[in-house]
């Protein structure tokens, strides 16, 4: 995902003089082809990631359109003061991009994960939150970001995220993409689960199940009328996120559930209230905590033989 953002932005900094690219000492071999094309919009603050927004501030209202570039943990949370006061407090066009969502960091630990950025960008006035599932997804929301108005938190997982789309879908900020139709099952997946959720769609739908995937990629603004659209025919409705199930994804469709009065089943899947205490590679760290397509499969069919037994008859009835 990262490397599909440097190169998109590479072709828009080319039709773009007032794109400017600035990084926490972080983007080493990612940012090197920018750098020697763009020297002069390349702005390394070093380890002082607070100052980085400043100057982002900064630039962004001298008319500049802005992109800064790190870890999540380091651009999220370190200078959360001056994202909330520079940033949201004065709606400013700033690009912020994280890489490394949920556990993909798992070698460095918890310091490194990002399991709560979700939930504290999308509770900020004026922040949009987005977490594309697949590089195609990233060319194309990072192509939106340059028109975008207002700060912009765009969350990447790190690299070797498989393609979910042959080609680069239409997609719009604010509205989620139906990948799958399906009335017996929605599944409502974002970021680097997108893949996973998609497989596990496709393993559901061997074993007769009807099953409709989303992908969810802007969490703010929700995509509240698809929602709402799927409460309508779904008997039950799974979130699918790499962070945790507190403030993220799942806790949004919920909130649209709970106000529409959704009376199926609801789940959010997603990583436990608590800190990682594992280290390891991400994948491995995935399967620890049962965010793989086996283990997405069989939580499904658990939850779905929950259901009101009077709705599976009706929906078995129908198809009759």
């Amino acid at each position: 995902m990262k490397t599909a953002f440097a190169r998109t932005l590479e072709v828009l900094a080319k039709a773009n003089e007032d794109i400017y690219l600035l990084t926490g000492d972080l983007g080493f071999g990612v940012f090197d082809r920018f750098r020697q094309l763009y020297p002069k919009r390349f702005v390394n603050v070093g380890v002082a990631e607070a100052n980085m927004i400043g100057v982002a501030a900064g630039l962004a209202l001298s008319g500049k359109t802005v992109y800064c570039y790190s870890i999540i943990p380091f651009l999220v949370m370190r200078p959360l003061e001056r994202i909330r006061v520079d940033l949201c407090y004065h709606n400013v066009k700033v690009n912020l991009v994280g890489v490394g969502g949920g556990l993909s960091y798992g070698l460095e630990g918890m310091t490194h994960h990002a399991v709560e950025d979700v939930a504290i960008m999308r509770s900020l006035p004026n922040m949009t939150v987005v977490a594309p599932g697949d590089p195609q997804e990233v060319i194309t929301l990072i192509g939106k970001s340059v028109e975008h108005e207002g700060p912009l938190y765009v969350r990447l997982g790190r690299s070797g995220e498989p393609h979910v789309y042959d080609d680069v879908p239409a997609l719009e900020i604010g509205k989620g993409i139906v990948i799958y139709e399906g009335s017996d099952i929605t599944l409502i997946a974002t970021g680097t689960m997108l893949s996973v959720a998609k497989f596990a769609a496709e393993d559901l739908m061997k074993i007769g199940l009807d099953v409709r995937l989303i992908s969810m990629h802007t969490i703010r603004p929700l995509d509240t009328e698809l929602v709402r659209a799927c409460a309508i025919d779904s008997k039950a409705i799974f979130t699918v996120e790499e962070h945790s199930v507190n403030g993220g994804l799942g806790t949004a469709v919920a909130e649209v559930l709970l106000e529409f009065g959704y009376q199926g089943r609801f789940t959010k899947i997603g990583l436990p209230d608590q800190y990682c205490p594992h280290v390891g590679k991400g994948e491995y760290l995935r399967q620890q905590y049962n965010l793989t397509r086996e283990s997405i499969v069989a939580r499904i069919l658990i939850e779905y033989q929950k259901c009101p037994r009077a709705a599976i008859r009706d929906r078995v009835r129908q198809r009759k």
